[in-house]
């Protein structure tokens, strides 16, 4: 164990976006949730956290950096991540940089960590999903632990509850489990993300701006005030968890459109009957809404499945490539970018969509025709920088270690953020 080396090891996961929502803890220190959720991993190409851990003898306290900030690791969460995969940790040998580290040694050791999303954090993203899923693989992965990703998935819970489902790619079911000590809440595969790849997902972010009411508080006082809550948590989500596990099985999108706006809906429904209210969706996250259902109405069967976090972004799951190109043709008629904003910075992530939707640049925008489902009701003004971007992806997989050594966030000699 001797000499001054560091031994490092990076990591990228993907968030993911709930179909079926966790609002509501039963237990707030270990996260245990009071039901059951599912939901789509998002592709790591487009929203991502990439996290580098470092170990090292020279190393005298834990530090951490999140998007290039010192952030303090005292944290219950934090610290509960930390212990619990300490804990696991086996011997480890690196026989080209001959370090050798025993089991024992690290409770003795120290850790740098430098975390960064590729996207806005806590404007309602799921950022510490994808934060804490990848801060618990890879320290699994420079501790040797042995678990597998259902058990590392219980203590990214205890970081993060949505970080449980991080660990797998496709579409994702968190089990809340029965026991007190949370051993039995954890993540499972449902199907990976080839099991429905025709499936294009939109994200309008409405605003990166951090929300005025944190999941963890605004939860808490749901579970302390809403009557509906406790209903939705017996005898409406149990049948709802069966129905899209059957949905997705069967690549039903009708019923998987159904089920993710309805739940969405409830979910924003029970911030309202929290005391005080929660309001998480704005005017704009309203207008989307009614974009959508008025299309859907007028096609007859879903094109489109939509759902909020606790936050006013957009999730719009399309059925296929055709649905993305004319979902995206009716926002960009909407929400057209501002007259300072570039269409190439203004869609983001898989620009083919955009082609499909046959725009070349911001002339083919002005020369959008209404939806015929909206000719009735043209707004009078286009709603120019409501939207503040959107991000084209598609389900993805789970998370990977990065063996290129340009993609680590901290230096391999010091330690320290690059």
């Amino acid at each position: 164990m001797a000499g001054k080396w560091v031994r490092m090891v990076t990591a990228q996961t993907p968030t993911n976006i709930a179909v079926i929502k966790y609002w509501g803890k039963r237990d707030e220190t270990l996260i245990l949730p009071v039901n059951d959720s599912i939901s789509v991993t998002l592709d790591p190409a487009h929203l991502c956290t990439t996290t580098t851990v470092a170990v090292s003898p020279s190393f005298d306290q834990d530090r951490m950096w999140l998007n290039g900030k010192e952030i303090s690791l005292a944290g219950g969460r934090f610290q509960s991540c930390l212990k619990e995969i300490r804990s696991r940790a086996c011997d480890v040998e690196d026989e080209e940089k001959g370090i050798k580290i025993a089991k024992k040694d690290w409770e003795n050791l120290h850790l740098h960590i430098a975390s960064y999303n590729n996207f806005p954090t806590a404007a309602g993203l799921a950022s510490s999903a994808a934060g804490f899923a990848c801060l618990v693989f890879a320290l699994a992965k420079l501790m040797n632990a042995k678990e597998d990703q259902s058990q590392l998935s219980a203590i990214a819970r205890q970081g993060s509850g949505s970080a449980c489902r991080s660990l797998y790619g496709g579409f994702v079911k968190w089990i809340m489990g029965k026991d007190e000590d949370g051993r039995d809440s954890l993540a499972v595969q449902l199907a990976d993300e080839k099991h429905w790849d025709d499936l294009v997902i939109i994200i309008a972010v409405v605003s990166s701006r951090q929300k005025e009411t944190s999941s963890t508080s605004g939860m808490r006082e749901t579970v302390e005030t809403s009557l509906l809550l406790k209903h939705r948590a017996k005898e409406i989500v149990p049948k709802r968890i069966v129905q899209m596990e059957e949905a997705i099985k069967n690549r039903d999108f009708a019923s998987f459109a159904q089920l993710t706006c309805t739940d969405s809906n409830q979910f924003h429904a029970v911030c309202l009957d929290t005391s005080p209210p929660i309001f998480y969706m704005n005017d704009t996250s309203h207008r989307i809404i009614s974009v959508v259902e008025k299309w859907n109405r007028s096609e007859g069967v879903p094109q489109v499945a939509y759902t909020f976090d606790a936050g006013p972004n957009a999730v719009m799951i399309a059925r296929d490539r055709k649905a993305a190109s004319l979902l995206l043709r009716r926002l960009l008629f909407h929400f057209p970018p501002n007259a300072d904003t570039d269409l190439n910075s203004y869609i983001i992530g898989d620009k083919s969509i955009l082609q499909d939707a046959g725009i070349q640049g911001k002339e083919d925008l002005d020369a959008l025709p209404p939806p015929f489902e909206t000719k009735d009701n043209i707004p009078s003004h286009k709603l120019r920088g409501d939207v503040s971007y959107f991000i084209c992806t598609r389900p993805g997989r789970g998370p990977v270690l990065l063996s290129d050594k340009s993609q680590a966030l901290l230096n391999p000699e010091t330690g320290l953020p690059r």
